[in-house]
């Protein structure tokens, strides 16, 4: 039996992405196979398919997550709707990047839902991750500045954080983005034309509560000095491409009682987040949530799509529905 994938042959630019016949995976002990019906796209994913992820062999199947039913195998009944992510998909073992995915059975995380596919395809990764950042950063309440709100993280975080009240500020880098940003629910908006210092400080004169750094590395030490003294700093994204700060000094970075962690949405995969997953499905169903979706493809679109994400036209979500 064969199946259509979009098969990453190398390393390189988003052409490297060919859509082709492969046959589909044999089910094996302790695996699922997934009759894949949707799946977010993610920067990591890209990173991969530039060649930055060590480890990984090509050619492979990306795709770091996605939604489906149970095809075979398992201990989950044919046809139960589940998502999976994280857990090494597309890394190392092809990911949900095809019409079928075989997949470790602790990776499922049955959901029962009539959301259409795209909806629920744009929900795993992008809302896990919000919502696990939001819990290690303790925000209860205060003012969260999302540094990266266009981002599909951020906007989602936004959504999230307006159901618990919080004050919101969301970073920009394109004026052409803040009513979007404002109807993913932020309550300000600073354009980020070289510094967000002074836009920021104008709403909240002694910083932040709560910074959710989605930019990286090349923020981060920025960020550590806005966010108000004994605030927390949650660096969970890195979308301009930066992991590391060269010649770091924590004790100068930071001013006593701060804190600085990190999320990393491979600890919300499987059970562990299976819990969390189905109320936000539960969430984005009976309308408190709103999941920003800027563009669906089709899987013939997958190359087109990844240099969509790379030129960072997208506000929210990217989607490719089978």
């Amino acid at each position: 039996m064969m199946m259509r994938a979009a098969v990453a042959e190398r390393p390189g630019p988003p052409d490297v992405l060919q859509v082709r016949e492969v046959p589909v995976p044999e089910p094996r002990p302790g695996w699922t196979l997934v009759r894949v019906r949707a799946f977010g796209l993610n920067r990591s994913e890209m990173f991969t398919r530039q060649g930055h992820s060590p480890g990984v062999r090509f050619p492979r199947v990306l795709g770091i997550e996605c939604v489906g039913e149970v095809a075979e195998g398992g201990v989950l009944a044919p046809g139960t709707r589940v998502a999976a992510v994280m857990g090494e998909m597309g890394r190392a073992f092809d990911g949900g990047y095809a019409e079928y995915a075989l997949l470790p059975d602790e990776l499922l995380i049955p959901v029962a839902t009539d959301l259409e596919w795209e909806v629920f395809g744009a929900l795993p990764e992008t809302y896990l991750t919000a919502q696990g950042s939001l819990d290690v950063l303790r925000a209860d309440g205060g003012t969260l500045l999302v540094r990266g709100g266009t981002s599909s993280v951020g906007m989602a975080a936004l959504s999230l954080a307006k159901g618990l009240g919080l004050r919101t500020i969301a970073t920009t880098r394109n004026p052409g983005k803040v009513k979007a940003l404002e109807a993913a629910g932020a309550d300000h908006v600073v354009v980020d034309d070289g510094g967000i210092a002074d836009g920021v400080r104008a709403v909240v004169p002694d910083g932040p509560d709560h910074v959710l750094e989605l930019v990286g590395a090349a923020t981060l030490a920025d960020s550590l000095a806005l966010v108000r003294k004994g605030g927390t700093v949650c660096m969970t994204g890195i979308l301009s491409g930066e992991w590391v700060i060269p010649e770091f000094e924590p004790m100068q970075a930071l001013s006593s009682g701060t804190r600085l962690t990190t999320f990393h949405s491979d600890e919300m995969r499987g059970a562990a987040g299976a819990g969390t997953l189905r109320r936000l499905v539960d969430g984005v169903a009976d309308g408190r949530f709103r999941p920003n979706i800027d563009r669906v493809f089709a899987l013939d679109e997958i190359a087109d799509a990844h240099r969509y994400m790379e030129a960072d036209e997208a506000t929210g979500k990217l989607v490719v529905r089978l």
